[in-house]
């Protein structure tokens, strides 16, 4: 156990490296620099090997200090974590939520709205991701519950249906296909489409519903629905989107809206969480079950 190293130290090795001086790092954590200097000699003594280069220019790691500061990192972020976790098994952590982009603007606002109500101390911090990037954090701890779109629940995850959406095919007022309702599948599929990036549940379910119809290569990949957006009613292209994320747009008459026919481009709008459903998230889930669009 003596031979371990000590949190404190690892939180000045990082210090150092993020503000290339000793003096930095001992105004970022308070200490003198004298303490500093005391602790990191100290620290390079018990693992044997030099780990910061001083220098008049100021300070740097070592290359077996870049080691230990990559390290250092994950060990402070898994003691934080140990922190938050343990706080919100007793109940009382920050409540860290993941959403998929399509859930994020349909469903989290509601859910948040039911959550204030029902725990209006507690603190709440939500994170925007893709549908696989969700499912990681949530397997892996960093997220007590998780919004999906699309994909099924694994096996390794709980969760519950919270809401329907489809996919529509949308273009500018001024594409080729704007003055038609619909579009046939297979149209579609030899289309060169403006599409979310892999690992998006948009991108999932499009693949699937058209298989096993060969996809043409993407006009353009884009990282959020926004861009997405804002590509098509520019006249880009087209794209497959949520219904729900598009209906402003269509109605402002920014896009046109096309069934596509010879696919099924409905999708199920997921909560998902690890192990057991925390209690105090069961009330504000609840809710958002009960007014989940259909």
């Amino acid at each position: 156990m003596s031979s371990r190293v000590d949190i404190p130290s690892l939180e000045l090795l990082v210090a150092i490296a993020d503000t290339g001086s000793l003096s930095g790092a001992g105004a970022v954590l308070g200490m003198a620099q004298p303490n500093v200097s005391r602790r990191l000699n100290a620290l390079e003594r018990r693992l044997g090997v030099r780990l910061i280069e001083r220098g008049a220019t100021g300070s740097r790691p070592t290359a077996p200090g870049r080691v230990a500061v990559e390290h250092a990192r994950r060990v402070l972020d898994d003691a934080d974590l140990l922190i938050e976790q343990v706080r919100t098994a007793a109940g009382r952590g920050r409540i860290r939520v993941v959403a998929s982009q399509t859930t994020a603007e349909q469903l989290v606002p509601g859910f948040l709205a039911s959550l204030a109500a029902a725990l209006p101390d507690a603190t709440v911090a939500v994170e925007v991701h893709n549908t696989a990037d969700v499912l990681a954090a949530v397997r892996r701890g960093r997220a007590e519950l998780g919004f999906i779109e699309g994909a099924e629940v694994p096996e390794d995850l709980s969760g519950t249906e919270v809401g329907h959406d489809r996919l529509v095919a949308v273009v500018a007022p001024g594409h080729p296909w704007s003055g038609r309702s619909s579009v046939g599948a297979d149209e579609v599929a030899a289309t060169r489409l403006i599409v979310r990036e892999e690992g998006s549940g948009t991108r999932d379910v499009l693949a699937r519903a058209l298989a096993p119809r060969h996809l043409a290569e993407p006009l353009l990949v884009l990282h959020s629905n926004a861009a997405v957006r804002t590509a098509v009613a520019s006249g880009a292209g087209c794209a497959l989107l949520s219904e729900l994320t598009v209906a402003d747009a269509v109605g402002a008459g920014r896009m046109v809206a096309l069934d596509v026919d010879g696919a099924d481009l409905g999708r199920s709008l997921r909560a998902v969480w690890r192990g057991g459903l925390p209690e105090r998230l069961r009330e504000p889930l609840d809710a958002l079950r009960g007014g989940a669009p259909d």
